[in-house]
């Protein structure tokens, strides 16, 4: 080429306009991207759109608050037990008085705080309860904890008459706690429980109430709340069930799930800022929940993971039901310039927005926000108390069911069963769609090789998830009578697609049966993320996808359980397998969803299931599950429909399911290998 330089330039130019090639996804996902962002718009659509009228809102309401109670882990309530607040030691300055303590919100459950006060109190005061955001204050390893970093609201609250407490939050507290149980932990039976470090930090907001009450200081008629990040999603979840809140200004702590689950800013928030979303709620309907209070909503204009565009879409929905009770002008939305910080351009309207509301004061602010103490003046703990149960509130803070009892007789195990059932559609796999009909399935492959007929299925499992079924005919099923169908997982997944495209050149893979049993044909089925339909398994990609899946109130697994449902359905309604007997065999974590699978499909004859685990606190996460039940009762009220082969199941696992079985006298068999 003669003018080599100046043709890279002007693909350089080219680039640079139309823009630069972009790698294309895999097919996974791309229908992991295509089906969250349909399943958030069907929620987006449903979100506020039922309550056209003051009446249809108020009348949801109470319903509302508790379905947001359930998903906090708050109903029923835990006992409100005595408090047995410590006053540890005080500050004495001109103008301010400082108290650091804490509270008990539970028995051993510590909360530590500081409470600000006028340096003269006469009538009881205006009162804000301010929470914490995930500030780090630690000297060492000791944490002061988050309370201290966010100590200039409560002194710019008590010079201008008013009483604030700063209440620390469990991560990274004084006595620090754990926020991060799926985010980085691993503890994916947080789901499975219906626990929430967002229940625990609500938990301690609203006893905070409860010791403010016992303060003369306090007017609890007067009482707002406040915190940025961490604690502003904490001010939204408070001041939604608690009407003690009169006015709220959260800060940077609340989007909607297009931002969430679409574009994926759930990857920087921790668990705290998300409820179990066992009702499948967007966002707007927590807000909602406050109106008529007064509430700001405020925001910086470049905040990464509460960014703008989802903050407006929410103050727009919240706006029409602040219209319905002729109270716009309460519902305000502050955005200021700049990134995620606590600056002094997002305080001083806050501080106008409470002056407003609870002092009828709509005076210029003339003094700034400014930090005066040390970490150590203000610790609550010098020494800390042998019963703090703070790092371990996750084991008990939502119950598990109770032990399952053996029925008595036939009327009351169909009436444990069916409530059972019942409560799991409600609760744990209420986002399913309907299971009543055979989905779609395109025969995509009929190809006759040595020693039988290959096919392969697309399965329109549900919309924009499309699965892949593969069947192999051996020449000696005539007459297919038995349909052994395997559950393909995240280990066997690519490799099975890879043998099935070596059988279509000829080459039988190990996994083909190599003696075929008399009139029996074999399936095997991938669901959603596995083989063909995998995304990138990289770890921290895979534990956001799984966050973003119980966002839409289901999880990766509850949705594998559905898969297996419509993959038996496909294969039952095709003509050579209308009659067949359906096995349906899997391992580990699939056996999990192929049991759960049987509950709800009326037509298998038989579970084949090897390294069963006992509980679902080693299995798959499905929302609510252990609040209902556990495996053992699953196990048993599969086994009264079928026989049941284990291999290497987990410990105890077992020993429900055989003494119903004995007292029942059904006819299947438990066999264990």
């Amino acid at each position: 080429m003669k003018y080599p330089t100046l043709f890279v330039f002007s693909i350089f130019l080219l680039f640079q306009t139309v823009g630069w090639p972009q790698e294309t996804p895999p097919p996974g996902q791309r229908m992991l991207d295509s089906y969250f962002a349909q399943r958030t718009a069907e929620l987006r659509a449903n979100c506020l759109a039922p309550y056209r009228t003051l009446e249809a809102w108020e009348k949801a309401r109470p319903s509302l608050q508790r379905q947001l109670k359930e998903m906090l882990g708050l109903d029923p309530m835990p006992e409100r037990s005595p408090l047995q607040p410590v006053i540890t030691g005080h500050i004495d300055q001109q103008d301010i008085r400082v108290e650091k303590l804490h509270f008990q919100s539970l028995p051993g459950l510590y909360v530590t705080a500081n409470l600000y006060l006028p340096q003269k109190v006469e009538d009881p005061l205006p009162t804000i309860l301010y929470v914490c955001g995930h500030a780090i204050a630690k000297e060492g390893n000791r944490s002061y904890g988050n309370k201290v970093a966010y100590q200039h609201h409560g002194i710019w609250f008590a010079q201008h008459g008013y009483a604030c407490l700063i209440i620390d939050t469990i991560h990274r507290g004084e006595i620090e706690g754990i926020h991060h149980g799926t985010y980085q932990q691993g503890m994916w039976w947080w789901n499975s429980r219906g626990y929430t470090s967002a229940g625990i930090e609500t938990w301690n907001s609203i006893r905070a109430l409860d010791y403010l009450a016992t303060r003369p200081e306090v007017d609890m008629d007067r009482i707002g709340i406040t915190g940025r990040s961490g604690g502003g999603v904490y001010s939204w979840w408070t001041a939604a069930i608690d009407e003690r809140i009169k006015v709220a200004v959260p800060v940077a702590g609340i989007t909607d799930l297009q931002n969430q689950v679409v574009d994926g800013i759930v990857e920087g928030h921790c668990d705290c800022m998300f409820m179990v979303n066992t009702y499948r709620w967007d966002y707007a309907q927590i807000a909602a929940l406050l109106a008529p209070r007064p509430l700001l909503i405020a925001n910086t204009d470049k905040d990464t993971i509460f960014p703008l565009d989802g903050v407006v879409r929410l103050h727009s929905q919240v706006r029409d039901i602040y219209k319905l009770h002729d109270a716009e002008d309460r519902l305000g939305l502050l955005i200021t310039e700049g990134p995620h910080k606590d600056t002094q351009d997002l305080r001083v309207p806050t501080f106008r927005w409470f002056n407003r509301f609870l002092k009828s004061d709509d005076a210029p602010i003339s003094q700034a926000a400014e930090k005066r103490f040390s970490n150590q003046a203000l610790a609550a703990f010098s020494t800390f108390p042998s019963d703090a149960i703070n790092t371990q509130i996750q084991e008990t803070f939502v119950p598990k069911a109770p032990e399952a009892i053996i029925p008595e007789d036939e009327k009351n195990w169909q009436a444990m069963k069916q409530e059972w059932l019942q409560r799991l559609r409600e609760k744990t796999f209420r986002s399913w769609p309907a299971i009543e009909r055979p989905p779609t399935a395109r025969n995509d492959l009929n190809q006759k090789i040595s020693g039988g007929i290959l096919q392969h299925f697309t399965v329109n499992v549900q919309t924009r998830v499309h699965l892949p079924l593969y069947l192999y005919i051996p020449d000696s099923a005539v007459i297919v009578e038995s349909l052994e169908l395997t559950i393909l997982d995240e280990k066997t997944g690519l490799p099975f697609h890879a043998s099935f495209q070596a059988a279509l050149r000829g080459t039988l893979p190990s996994s083909f049966p190599s003696d075929p049993k008399p009139n029996t044909a074999y399936a095997w089925f991938a669901p959603r993320g596995i083989g063909p339909t995998s995304w990138d398994q990289g770890e921290r990609h895979h534990v956001h996808v799984r966050r973003r899946f119980m966002l839409l109130g289901e999880t990766l697994d509850s949705m594998r359980v559905y898969d297996i449902i419509r993959s038996t359905q496909t294969i039952g309604s095709l003509p050579s397998f209308n009659k067949a007997r359906i096995q349906l065999k899997a391992s580990k974590s699939m056996a999990v969803n192929a049991l759960y699978a049987s509950l709800f499909h009326p037509s298998l004859h038989a579970l084949n299931l090897t390294d069963l685990p006992p509980s679902h606190r080693e299995g798959p996460d499905y929302l609510n599950v252990t609040k209902l039940w556990d495996l053992p009762q699953a196990l048993a009220v599969s086994l009264e429909k079928h026989p049941i082969h284990l291999a290497r199941p987990g410990n105890g696992l077992v020993d429900y399911a055989r003494s119903v079985q004995s007292k029942m006298r059904w006819p299947f068999e438990l066999s264990i290998e």
